[in-house]
């Protein structure tokens, strides 16, 4: 078995953004989004799902997938495998153009709805905090008073998770390591619940049309360019 590379932009909107990937993007959600009232993702509607010829550029560095949940929030996915100089301003950027563009004009403030920005990094974003996962909402200075939770940034940064696959004790153990790592395995791993097991079969490959294959690995030769050319 060989799988796609989870990480480029093509496999990541494949595997997630999908007409039929809904129950591997709602598990993926629960696994990584802490809502306050504890409450889970039970529906979501899939924008702008997967397409081929979407894809067929070489200039930009990620594809997002968007998800309208069931009481009307929007989520916006991001995998990101290369920094760049203002890269975190254009994440707050499309948050925030997100939430404003839901209204037209006439329409009433109440009418917003919160837009939950969850940003992928394959490099290290925030060297001084320790955490894996980092939670951004809009607070008061002093006292940490929650302004409006309308606007969510979430970024998980994949260098700092470094578990092996005898590790692995939840499920959101199990879906990072699957972004992470994916594309270096050959075999499907043990224990793993319906949707991650979905989530390898659609990435398997084998199931792959020639002309995916084909966008795949030249993405994966324009990324490793990239990468060689900042690091010279």
């Amino acid at each position: 078995m060989k799988f796609l590379d989870v990480k480029t932009d093509f496999a990541f909107k494949k595997v997630f953004g999908s007409t039929d990937s809904k129950d591997i993007l709602i598990s993926f959600l629960n696994s990584v989004i802490e809502f306050d009232n504890k409450q889970k993702i039970t529906d979501l509607t899939i924008v702008d799902p997967y397409s081929i010829p979407l894809l067929r550029g070489m200039k930009d560095t990620y594809v997002d997938v968007k998800a309208e949940l069931s009481d009307k929030s929007r989520v916006i996915i991001e995998m990101q495998v290369l920094n760049h100089e203002g890269f975190e301003k254009r994440i707050l950027y499309n948050a925030a153009k997100n939430y404003s563009i839901q209204l037209k004009k006439g329409d009433a403030y109440h009418l917003l709805n919160p837009v939950i920005a969850l940003t992928i990094t394959d490099f290290i974003l925030f060297d001084n905090s320790p955490e894996l996962i980092n939670n951004f909402k809009l607070l008061e200075k002093k006292q940490f008073i929650e302004y409006s939770d309308d606007i969510e940034l979430i970024f998980i940064e994949l260098p700092k998770f470094i578990k092996t696959e005898e590790e692995l004790e939840t499920i959101q153990d199990k879906w990072i390591y699957f972004i992470k790592n994916a594309g270096d395995l050959n075999y499907i791993p043990d224990n793993l619940e319906q949707e991650l097991e979905k989530a390898f079969n659609v990435a398997n490959e084998a199931g792959l049309s020639e002309e995916e294959l084909e966008l795949q690995h030249k993405k994966k030769d324009w990324i490793y360019i990239q990468k060689s050319s900042i690091e010279l």
